[in-house]
Protein backbone atom coordinates (compact mmCIF):
# COMPACT_ATOMS: atom_id res chain seq x y z
CA UNK A 1 0.00 0.00 0.00
CA UNK A 2 1.30 3.45 -0.91
CA UNK A 3 1.80 6.15 1.67
CA UNK A 4 -0.06 9.41 1.01
CA UNK A 5 3.21 11.09 0.04
CA UNK A 6 4.07 8.32 -2.42
CA UNK A 7 0.55 8.38 -3.85
CA UNK A 8 0.77 12.15 -4.29
CA UNK A 9 3.95 11.58 -6.33
CA UNK A 10 2.08 9.07 -8.48
CA UNK A 11 -0.76 11.56 -9.03
CA UNK A 12 1.76 14.31 -9.85
CA UNK A 13 3.72 12.17 -12.33
CA UNK A 14 1.29 9.77 -14.02
CA UNK A 15 -2.32 9.29 -15.06
CA UNK A 16 -4.47 7.04 -12.89
CA UNK A 17 -6.64 4.32 -14.41
CA UNK A 18 -10.18 4.06 -13.08
CA UNK A 19 -13.57 2.47 -13.67
CA UNK A 20 -16.81 4.49 -13.67
CA UNK A 21 -20.17 2.79 -13.21
CA UNK A 22 -23.08 4.18 -15.21
CA UNK A 23 -25.99 2.58 -13.38
CA UNK A 24 -29.50 2.95 -14.77
CA UNK A 25 -32.85 1.78 -13.43
CA UNK A 26 -35.88 0.34 -15.22
CA UNK A 27 -37.11 3.87 -16.10
CA UNK A 28 -33.78 4.82 -17.68
CA UNK A 29 -32.71 7.09 -14.83
CA UNK A 30 -29.02 7.21 -13.94
CA UNK A 31 -27.51 7.02 -10.45
CA UNK A 32 -25.27 9.91 -9.42
CA UNK A 33 -23.68 10.64 -6.06
CA UNK A 34 -22.66 13.88 -4.38
CA UNK A 35 -18.87 13.49 -4.01
CA UNK A 36 -17.27 13.65 -0.57
CA UNK A 37 -13.68 13.33 -1.84
CA UNK A 38 -11.28 15.30 -3.99
CA UNK A 39 -10.98 15.76 -6.87
CA UNK A 40 -14.43 17.00 -7.87
CA UNK A 41 -15.61 17.20 -4.24
CA UNK A 42 -19.07 18.73 -3.94
CA UNK A 43 -20.21 17.79 -7.45
CA UNK A 44 -22.59 15.09 -8.63
CA UNK A 45 -20.81 12.21 -10.32
CA UNK A 46 -21.38 8.61 -11.34
CA UNK A 47 -19.86 6.10 -8.89
CA UNK A 48 -16.40 4.80 -9.65
CA UNK A 49 -12.89 4.24 -8.43
CA UNK A 50 -9.30 3.69 -9.42
CA UNK A 51 -7.76 0.39 -10.35
CA UNK A 52 -5.07 -0.74 -7.94
CA UNK A 53 -1.58 -1.96 -8.89
CA UNK A 54 -1.62 -5.64 -9.97
CA UNK A 55 -5.44 -5.74 -9.78
CA UNK A 56 -7.19 -7.33 -12.76
CA UNK A 57 -10.00 -5.43 -14.46
CA UNK A 58 -12.48 -8.07 -13.29
CA UNK A 59 -11.31 -7.83 -9.67
CA UNK A 60 -11.28 -4.02 -9.79
CA UNK A 61 -14.80 -3.90 -11.22
CA UNK A 62 -16.14 -6.22 -8.50
CA UNK A 63 -14.35 -4.31 -5.71
CA UNK A 64 -15.50 -0.90 -6.98
CA UNK A 65 -19.12 -2.07 -7.40
CA UNK A 66 -19.08 -3.29 -3.80
CA UNK A 67 -17.32 -0.19 -2.39
CA UNK A 68 -19.35 2.37 -4.36
CA UNK A 69 -22.74 0.68 -4.73
CA UNK A 70 -22.87 -1.90 -1.97
CA UNK A 71 -23.36 -4.67 -4.57
CA UNK A 72 -21.20 -7.67 -3.68
CA UNK A 73 -19.69 -10.01 -6.27
CA UNK A 74 -20.91 -8.11 -9.34
CA UNK A 75 -19.08 -9.42 -12.41
CA UNK A 76 -17.72 -7.08 -15.08
CA UNK A 77 -19.39 -9.35 -17.66
CA UNK A 78 -22.75 -8.09 -16.31
CA UNK A 79 -21.95 -4.59 -17.64
CA UNK A 80 -21.51 -3.09 -21.10
CA UNK A 81 -18.24 -1.31 -21.89
CA UNK A 82 -18.99 2.27 -22.99
CA UNK A 83 -15.45 3.33 -23.84
CA UNK A 84 -12.35 5.02 -22.47
CA UNK A 85 -12.56 8.64 -21.31
CA UNK A 86 -10.06 11.16 -19.95
CA UNK A 87 -10.77 13.19 -16.84
CA UNK A 88 -8.56 16.16 -15.91
CA UNK A 89 -8.83 17.98 -12.57
CA UNK A 90 -6.88 20.98 -11.37
CA UNK A 91 -6.80 19.60 -7.80
CA UNK A 92 -5.92 16.31 -6.12
CA UNK A 93 -6.93 14.04 -3.23
CA UNK A 94 -4.60 15.86 -0.80
CA UNK A 95 -5.46 19.44 -1.88
CA UNK A 96 -1.75 19.92 -2.58
CA UNK A 97 -1.29 23.17 -4.53
CA UNK A 98 0.00 22.83 -8.08
CA UNK A 99 -0.75 19.11 -8.42
CA UNK A 100 -3.42 18.19 -10.95
CA UNK A 101 -5.08 14.80 -11.35
CA UNK A 102 -5.42 12.95 -14.66
CA UNK A 103 -7.56 9.83 -14.99
CA UNK A 104 -8.01 7.45 -17.87
CA UNK A 105 -11.46 6.06 -17.15
CA UNK A 106 -13.05 2.86 -18.41
CA UNK A 107 -16.81 3.46 -18.35
CA UNK A 108 -19.20 0.55 -17.86
CA UNK A 109 -23.00 0.72 -18.06
CA UNK A 110 -25.24 -1.60 -16.07
CA UNK A 111 -28.88 -1.90 -15.13
CA UNK A 112 -30.14 -2.17 -11.60
CA UNK A 113 -33.34 -3.97 -10.72
CA UNK A 114 -33.62 -2.17 -7.38
CA UNK A 115 -33.00 1.48 -6.55
CA UNK A 116 -33.67 1.06 -2.82
CA UNK A 117 -30.36 -0.16 -1.46
CA UNK A 118 -27.82 1.10 -3.97
CA UNK A 119 -25.13 3.47 -2.82
CA UNK A 120 -22.77 3.86 0.11
CA UNK A 121 -22.89 7.05 2.15
CA UNK A 122 -19.22 6.71 3.09
CA UNK A 123 -18.43 7.42 -0.57
CA UNK A 124 -21.09 10.02 -1.40
CA UNK A 125 -23.15 12.25 0.89
CA UNK A 126 -26.34 11.72 -1.12
CA UNK A 127 -27.62 10.02 -4.26
CA UNK A 128 -30.02 11.02 -7.03
CA UNK A 129 -31.64 9.13 -9.89
CA UNK A 130 -31.92 11.45 -12.90
CA UNK A 131 -32.86 10.94 -16.53
CA UNK A 132 -30.03 11.72 -18.94
CA UNK A 133 -31.82 14.97 -19.91
CA UNK A 134 -32.15 16.02 -16.24
CA UNK A 135 -28.53 15.10 -15.62
CA UNK A 136 -27.32 17.19 -18.57
CA UNK A 137 -29.39 20.18 -17.40
CA UNK A 138 -28.30 19.97 -13.73
CA UNK A 139 -25.70 22.70 -13.00
CA UNK A 140 -23.89 20.69 -10.27
CA UNK A 141 -23.39 17.49 -12.27
CA UNK A 142 -19.71 17.37 -13.18
CA UNK A 143 -18.83 17.83 -16.86
CA UNK A 144 -16.98 14.49 -16.85
CA UNK A 145 -20.22 12.73 -15.93
CA UNK A 146 -22.20 14.71 -18.50
CA UNK A 147 -19.73 13.55 -21.17
CA UNK A 148 -21.12 10.01 -20.86
CA UNK A 149 -24.49 11.25 -22.13
CA UNK A 150 -23.46 13.63 -24.93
Amino acid sequence: MLTQIDFLDVVRLTPLVAIDLIVSDAEGRVLIGHRRNRPARGTWFVPGGRILKDETLDAAFTRIADAELGIAKLARSAARFEGAFEHHYSDNFAAEPGVSTHYVVLAYALSSGSTQSIGRLDQHSDYLWLTPAELLAHPDVHENTKAYFR
